[in-house]
């Protein structure tokens, strides 16, 4: 699917503010909800004593997914599930944490693949009944990613990833509604969580639109139990929905971009589950504002399992929508016919945004590298 670059940068900001907001709530992990005014930094720490910038679990699994999409493979596929559930236990093996309905799951594999987790994640829904955990649902946005040009397919996958760790269908409909949200930002640029109502059973819609409009009437704090998905999505909705978004201001240093910034700062103190609330949460608002929207300070700390670091999340997402191949577009802005006014970055000091363009026009400047550079 041949996207803008303000849709590929809004693609490449589904995996990095993902990493983001797990990396900036690991340290808060399992703490009680934070007062609004509290600082919120991305210092690691928490109870499994992550360093600073490492992101956890969530984004792990979410990797091992994107892994896979971004070789083409048909995420649906018995052999592309194979992939994926073998990552899983590769990464397993040494993770400093694995969720607990995962690490159930994996345990029982042992190398069967994707037919054997499926299984285990049936016998224990059979057994206890208690399959809703949050872990499908922070790792499912590259599915999204795989699927941006046909939301069914994407509904499928999303559904079938989720069973092989979390058999209720509360998880796999908790990921088709975030799945299809990540895809319509990434399309428009706009959050529209409701999207995806109608890829649920008929019977299921009501429940998840009053959950939906309590979650907009609510503060991530009041979802206590957000360990069970139903209240992580939630969550993570409360903490986008209910953060204003900034007026453009940029004489005041104020942009909307900065929206994601301070949702993610929202989504960390309301506590608990500090980690995956934000990670989910980050999914959805870096296909609304793009890569770009991450604070610098943030990318140049991030990194995680399998050794990899914020440029490596940002080429695995483009490889993903691209077809596996590099991004193709056309850095030279030939046949450009307007100048975008070069402007302060939301986030961060002394960084300057703005095109080629508006970069060649600024005076005392000879900058007729920088189309070769590009």
């Amino acid at each position: 699917m041949k996207l803008t670059p303000a849709q590929l940068d809004r693609a490449c900001g589904v995996l990095l503010a993902t990493a983001a907001g797990d990396a900036l709530g690991a340290g808060y992990e399992f703490g009680p909800p934070l007062p609004g005014d509290t600082v919120i930094e991305m210092a690691g720490g928490g109870p499994f004593g992550w360093k600073p910038g490492e992101w956890t679990d969530d984004t792990a699994m979410a990797i091992a997914i994107a892994e896979t999409a971004a070789t083409g493979a048909d995420l649906r596929t018995i052999t592309a599930q194979d992939q994926v559930v073998s990552r899983w236990e590769e990464w397993a093996s040494t993770a400093k944490d694995v969720g607990s309905q995962t690490r159930h799951v994996l345990s029982r594999v042992a190398g069967g693949g994707a037919a054997a987790a499926a299984a285990a994640s049936a016998d224990l829904h059979r057994a206890t009944g208690k399959t809703a955990g949050n872990g499908a649902l922070v790792r499912t946005a590259p599915v999204a990613l795989a699927f941006l040009d046909d939301p069914d397919r994407l509904a499928e996958a999303a559904r079938q990833l989720s069973a092989l760790t979390h058999f209720d269908r509360e998880a796999g409909e908790a990921c088709v509604l975030w799945c299809l949200a990540i895809r319509h930002a990434v399309l428009t640029g706009a959050p529209d969580i409701r999207t995806g109502l109608h890829y649920l059973p008929d019977d299921r819609r009501a429940a998840w639109s009053q959950r939906l409009e309590v979650a907009e009437r609510s503060r991530p704090a009041d979802f206590t139990r957000n360990g069970w998905v139903v209240e992580a999505l939630r969550a993570a909705w409360s903490a986008i929905a209910a953060t204003p978004v900034p007026a453009d201001d940029p004489a005041a240093g104020n942009f909307r971009a900065g929206h994601l910034r301070l949702s993610l700062e929202n989504a960390v103190r309301g506590g608990h589950d500090t980690d995956t609330v934000a990670a989910i949460a980050g999914g959805l608002l870096g296909a609304r504002w793009g890569a770009s929207a991450v604070p610098a300070a943030w990318r140049l700390q991030l990194h995680g399992w399998p050794a990899s670091t914020s440029h490596d999340l940002v080429d695995l997402a483009s490889a993903i929508v691209c077809g596996g191949e590099p991004d193709p577009f056309d850095f030279s802005y030939a046949g450009r016919e307007f100048r975008q006014p070069v402007v302060p970055h939301p986030c961060d000091d002394g960084l300057l945004l703005g095109d080629l363009s508006a970069l060649r026009d600024l005076p005392g400047k000879d900058l007729s590298f920088l189309t070769c550079w590009a």
